[in-house]
């Protein structure tokens, strides 16, 4: 669970965003494990719809190199469209790592992605609703 500022505590949401259908699934259980809600998209044009919708995450987890649309595009995309929550680049790519920072992330990281690359951006252990 996570605290939002009141007294109130809502599930803490993460967007796995990854064409990878392993690493997707991979992604969501480690994070699953955790207690955290976890919403997958397929490429960056499905994570800009969900959040067009109106859904909202507190993190976005955000490959690179997707079809459709790949992840600088999608991060440029949801920044211009106002979403403040920390997205976090995950790539392979690591020459193209200074232009994907650039797109608008709050974090890059290599694969394969670990719970410690990324704690800075969850819940404290003792919020999560399954240690």
């Amino acid at each position: 669970m996570y605290q939002n500022g009141s007294t109130e505590t809502t599930p803490f949401r993460v967007l796995v965003v990854d064409d990878d259908r392993i690493l997707r699934k991979m992604h969501k259980m480690m994070l699953t494990r955790l207690g955290i809600e976890v919403e997958v998209a397929v490429n960056g044009k499905e994570a800009v719809d969900l959040h067009l919708a109106g859904a909202s995450f507190h993190l976005v987890l955000m490959d690179l190199q997707m079809p459709v649309m790949d992840g600088s595009q999608a991060t440029k995309e949801l920044r211009g469209m106002g979403v403040t929550s920390p997205i976090v680049g995950v790539t392979a790519a690591c020459a193209e790592k200074a232009a994907f920072l650039a797109s608008g992330l709050t974090d890059c990281v290599s694969k394969p992605l670990t719970i410690s690359k990324i704690a800075n951006y969850l819940p404290a252990p003792s919020n999560h609703t399954n240690n």
